[in-house]
């Protein structure tokens, strides 16, 4: 049985959230939503997400599942906002919990800040399983990109996070904490093993050379065509050319504010004694 995918493009950060439907009943998840968050202002605010209540609401379904592929450097997730409006139990891979002993210490987090993962509803392990109504999820364990990146697939439909882009965009970038260029090549090629026909969806497009948004594709148009590991790719070229990419770009303009919340399952930092919550940005410690 394949799953009904509706998707929902973020453009001011390039991000794909997706509604994941059960066909057969009116059950469904969220997969990477976004907070809208203005860094000039330090404003939030939830049309994205409003976009996916007004969907889901239109068609009377029943949120299940809000998923997060990984720990966003470039949005703001907008599972807890989903959760309160819509119900539904978060989940994250389960080493989230290096990803929060890593940063913990970078943002000087507040003594009652957990570093076990328990901010989540599920913690997945590689192979564990869990449904949307009638569908049967397998979260894969994908690292590379940063140590927690999980991706999920369910009939047809195979969603990669970060992993990997569309074909003419390569795959993701390995010079965050943890992040490890061999490991995404092995991720990689579990992920291009499931069958041809397999649609992958894609977390960012990046729109290159101008071309309209794209976030569908199939295995078998990765394993041809995609631009960093097509068939005749191996680990040491992959390995070589991904960390000399990686040398010249930018960090992402959101990645400070981004990992703050998003280890914390989105929830913004706790209010200070003046009532305002801060994020926080360290001078020199990256």
């Amino acid at each position: 049985m394949n799953p009904d995918v509706r998707a929902f493009f973020d453009s001011d950060t390039w991000t794909l959230s997706y509604l994941v439907k059960d066909p057969n009943s009116s059950a469904c998840a969220i997969i990477d939503p976004v907070l809208d968050y203005d860094p000039a202002s330090g404003q939030t605010q939830t049309k994205s997400a409003d976009q996916v209540i007004c969907m889901i609401e239109s068609e009377n379904l029943s949120v299940e599942w809000i998923i997060e592929t990984h720990v966003h450097a470039d949005h703001l997730s907008a599972a807890p906002y989903l959760k309160k409006k819509l119900g539904g139990g978060i989940g994250i891979g389960s080493y989230i919990t290096d990803v929060q002993k890593g940063f913990r210490n970078l943002f000087n987090m507040e003594n009652e800040f957990q570093s076990d993962g328990s901010q989540f509803d599920r913690l997945f392990t590689d192979g564990d399983t869990f449904r949307i109504g009638d569908l049967n999820v397998t979260a894969m364990h994908t690292p590379g990109h940063t140590p927690a990146c999980m991706s999920y697939h369910t009939g047809d439909a195979l969603f990669v996070g970060d992993t990997i882009f569309m074909p003419d965009s390569g795959t993701a970038r390995c010079d965050f904490p943890g992040g490890d260029a061999r490991a995404l090549y092995q991720s990689i090629q579990r992920l291009l093993a499931l069958p041809s026909e397999t649609r992958m969806f894609v977390c960012h497009d990046y729109m290159p050379n101008g071309r309209e948004m794209q976030y569908q594709t199939t295995v078998a148009e990765q394993r041809a065509k995609n631009l960093h590991v097509h068939e005749g790719i191996s680990e040491n070229e992959f390995v070589s050319m991904r960390l000399a990419k990686d040398k010249t770009l930018n960090m992402p303009a959101l990645i400070l504010p981004s990992i703050q919340v998003n280890i914390r399952a989105g929830e913004l930092p706790p209010a200070e004694d003046n009532g305002v919550r801060y994020l926080k940005i360290p001078i020199d410690g990256v």
